[in-house]
């Protein structure tokens, strides 16, 4: 496991799960106190790779208690959003690109598609994605691309 501090420093002190501050002083033992997330993704069916993360402690522990999520940004007008942990989980497997949601506007899409790209810059730094809006039917869909 690396050291606190480190993964910390390396996340900016913000929790992948929830998307909010974690302050470093605070104590571990703290429900808002910082620790470290070990998460593993499959890479093949031979090849599993343990990815850490900075988590608040209470996100942390209600991650084992149901599947983690990363939440859309309340400001965004999204519809029907696709859960971004699976969607993101199956690109990294699969490959390809996928729908991840419906925006009212061009002007929405691109908001979606910019906040998108921030969150899983720290959400998943390793992993090279993209987006796409195309229009269709008065409405505009985002599409999540793996480079």
């Amino acid at each position: 496991m690396s050291d606190l501090n480190e993964v910390g420093e390396r996340d900016n002190w913000i929790c992948w799960l929830c998307d909010t501050p974690v302050d470093p002083d605070a104590s571990v033992n703290s429900d808002r106190g910082p620790s470290v997330d070990s998460y593993s993704v499959a890479k093949s069916k031979k090849n599993v790779v343990t990815v850490e993360r900075l988590a608040h402690r209470d996100c942390n522990t209600m991650k084992g208690k149901k599947a983690p999520v990363v939440p859309w940004g309340p400001e965004l007008l999204v519809v029907d959003p696709s859960p971004i942990v699976a969607t993101v989980d199956r690109l990294q497997r699969k490959g390809g690109r996928e729908v991840i949601a419906r925006c009212p506007s061009q002007e929405d899409a691109e908001q979606a598609s910019e906040w998108l790209l921030d969150r899983l810059s720290r959400y998943a730094p390793d992993f090279s994605v993209s987006t796409q809006i195309t229009s269709g039917g008065g409405q505009y869909m985002l599409f999540l691309v793996a480079n």
